[in-house]
């Protein structure tokens, strides 16, 4: 067959669709999928896949990969676990359009929303770039995966607005200008834009989104139904009560009805102790879609495990202004501060909600010897015994061990496999929210597709090999307009990934010190049983090492 740059021979084929699996070989010319099935002869190299199961590359709808793209264009370790399509620049935050005289307050909203410390992302983020496209020429270089990037509303009125994006509504001048450079940057290739109704800023405000009126998302949403490009993805009023929550869905499912844009919401987690809230939000989001509203409610894998150390941060406590000033210190200033602080201030100044995860937090590893008959029994649990506020209880432990305690708060919500199984495949949701890129100090964001092969098709068997592939490929690409990717077929890109279902597995988690200029490290889980992950027709990833290829491509 003439053309043909590699043939993939004794393959399961899952092509995406949910179609049974089937014995064959696929031909890739170039950056295409040539042929599938019954591939004759040809003097092209080969790769025997000796059975195991080859998928198209999996789609990441939900990461915030941003600042890591600036020094690792790969996204490590998304593409071990068989990503080779991600989409960056989700609730609310990206890195353009960008004015040099923002880029302290877009760094602290990195901080306050994604938990990324200020210094990382000063050494590691150039700003080389002011508008969109500009900054797309600079993201588009010698990247790994393909990669798409949403522009968030909170970077987006700052660009216009300054200091008033956090004040008022706009203007109808304001909200012309915003139009105008959305409208730039989607045809420059943005994906579409990022919202969010829950997070603060680094001085406990809320963000900007919080003050745009109906008017403003409505004049965004006309501008992408005109370019035929773009949808919205939001986190929506969810931590408020049941009806406050509702009328946040509600508000932009009638938006999509006019405009016919998309939105996704995210997310939707069940909750321990028997919480409806989630079953609530899918059932609102069912009602929405019975009247024609394009809304879709996004979920993730695995169950929410945080593990954190003080010496490290705190995605729960840095949402508070005074945390998020502590935890920001070098530590052996961080350690001096947290030792003499008033207390009560920082107990004060905690949300009920951080109190409480706080609480539920057990001590897993400590250095101090009085500390060691602490380890394994929870902060609530200990707080009890010795009649002491959680906090308390937190660094009277952390501070004697030099704050490099590890505390674990495991199964605190998704941990119900049975209604987390039936969540991921209602066609009411997507699977996305993973979160890789962010709060890389607390807990490893990449590895949910590898986890949906190990815990819901291998370990209870509540999903099929084919359904669970078309879950993580074909079923995005349709829906968030991802052209030409997610099905194994002729004419679509070679994004391929070679595993094997019986040992795919996310891996255990582990600290990886790589982060440049000495700026710490990051929680990352190695999977086991993916040998082989193709992107655009090149080989990327080979039994976990990465290649010299860098075929990626914005989408």
């Amino acid at each position: 067959m003439a053309g043909i740059s590699c043939v993939i021979r004794n393959a399961r084929v899952v092509d995406g669709t949910g179609a049974p699996a089937f014995l064959g070989s696929v031909a890739i010319a170039g950056d295409r999928i040539a042929a599938v099935g019954d591939v004759g002869d040809t003097e092209a190299p080969t790769i025997d896949a000796k059975g195991l199961v080859l998928a198209p590359g999996f789609i990441d709808i939900h990461t915030h990969y941003d600042p890591q793209l600036c020094w690792d264009r790969l996204a490590t370790p998304s593409p071990e676990h068989g990503v080779t399509t991600l989409l960056a620049g989700n609730c609310a935050v990206n890195l353009a359009p960008i004015r040099r005289e923002h880029r302290d307050k877009l760094i602290a909203l990195w901080g306050s929303v994604e938990d990324i410390e200020a210094r990382l992302l000063q050494d590691t983020i150039p700003f080389s770039w002011e508008t969109v496209p500009e900054y797309f020429d600079f993201l588009a270089q010698s990247l790994g995966p393909n990669v798409g990037i949403f522009i968030g509303h909170a970077v987006l009125r700052l660009y216009v607005m300054g200091e008033d994006s956090q004040r008022r509504a706009a203007t109808d001048e304001e909200i012309s200008r915003m139009c105008d450079v959305f409208r730039d940057a989607l045809r420059a290739g943005a994906f579409g834009l990022s919202l969010t109704f829950v997070h603060q800023d680094e001085t406990g405000n809320r963000l900007a989104c919080s003050y745009a009126e109906d008017r403003e998302i409505l004049a965004f949403m006309r501008v992408m139904a005109e370019e035929g490009r773009g949808l919205v993805e939001l986190v929506p009023a969810m931590t408020g009560s049941i009806e406050e929550m509702r009328a946040s869905i509600a508000r932009f499912a009638q938006f999509s009805i006019e405009t016919g844009v998309m939105c996704s919401f995210n997310a939707l987690v069940v909750e321990a102790f028997g919480g409806t809230r989630w079953l609530q939000m899918l059932t609102c989001i069912q009602e929405w879609q019975a009247k024609g509203a394009r809304v879709f409610g996004q979920s993730q894998v695995r169950p929410m495990d945080i593990t954190f150390q003080l010496s490290k941060g705190s995605m729960v406590l840095s949402k508070s202004a005074n945390w998020r000033r502590v935890l920001e210190l070098p530590a052996p200033e961080r350690l001096k501060a947290l030792a003499t602080a008033d207390r009560s201030v920082l107990i004060d100044e905690l949300q009920s909600g951080a109190v409480t995860a706080i609480r539920a937090a057990v001590v897993k590893e400590t250095v101090a010897p009085q500390n060691k008959k602490y380890e394994g029994r929870s902060i609530d649990e200990i707080a009890e015994e010795e009649g002491k506020h959680p906090i308390d209880v937190m660094l009277d432990i952390a501070i004697p061990d030099g704050l490099q305690t590890v505390f674990a708060q495991l199964n605190t919500a998704h941990a119900d496999p049975a209604a987390v199984g039936a969540l991921l495949t209602n066609p009411a949701v997507h699977i996305g929210s993973g979160d890789a890129g962010a709060h890389i100090n607390q807990f490893a964001g990449a590895g949910d597709t590898s986890y949906l092969f190990e815990k819901f098709v291998r370990g209870e068997r509540m999903i099929t090999l084919e359904r669970g592939v078309e879950l993580l490929t074909s079923r995005l690409a349709r829906a968030w307009g991802i052209k030409d990717r997610g099905e194994i077929a002729p004419g679509k890109f070679a994004d391929l990934v070679l595993f094997d279902p019986e040992t795919i597995s996310r891996g255990e988690e582990e600290w990886l010190d790589d982060i440049p200029g000495g700026n710490g490290g990051r929680y990352v889980r190695r999977p086991k049983g993916v040998e082989k992950v193709i992107i655009n027709g090149e080989l990327v990833v080979d039994h976990g090492a990465y290649t010299e290829a860098r075929p990626g491509r914005l989408v």
